[in-house]
């Protein structure tokens, strides 16, 4: 039996080093969409800066008991602002904890061929297009080629 020249060349019974031989796929290992990720996340981080201001509340109050020397307003009022710059610093925004309502203004459209902004729209394909130019090779286009950019854009695409 003669061998061809793939199936000399081929590597597909030679043992694989980087493949670990007793790897088992863990069955019960649910997938998280998106949401519930930055959901958990938020949570954690929240629980994080309670854990943390408690803490610091702990520390200060052990402060407080260890040197209680001068107990005038002044001394409190100092105590109190630093507490609440404290807490104002652990309160700084982060990529994830920024939430902000939708935007009053409409939504922008790109171009479908080069991705600039689109303020015309092809009848006949749906395709979004910048200028003249780019809608003569618009009408150019077959229709199997504009359902392509249509889905590339997220569109169902439905081509007259």
């Amino acid at each position: 039996m003669a061998l061809t020249l793939a199936e000399q060349l081929s590597f597909l019974h030679y043992p694989r080093p980087f493949k670990n031989p007793n790897y088992t796929k863990n069955l019960n290992r649910r997938t998280k969409n998106l949401k519930t990720v930055l959901t958990q996340e938020r949570e954690r981080e929240r629980a994080e800066r309670e854990r943390r201001r408690l803490e610091k509340e702990e520390q200060e109050r052990k402060a407080d008991n260890a040197m209680d020397v001068d107990t005038t307003n002044n001394a409190n009022e100092e105590k109190t602002s630093a507490s609440h710059t404290a807490v104002l610093d652990e309160d700084i925004p982060t990529y994830t904890s920024i939430e902000a309502p939708p935007s009053l203004l409409p939504p922008r459209h790109y171009c479908d061929i080069t991705g600039l902004e689109a303020p015309y729209t092809d009848p006949r394909t749906g395709l979004r297009y910048h200028d003249k130019s780019v809608y003569e090779l618009i009408k150019g286009l077959s229709p199997s080629v504009a359902k392509d950019y249509l889905a590339a854009r997220g569109v169902n695409p439905v081509v007259k």
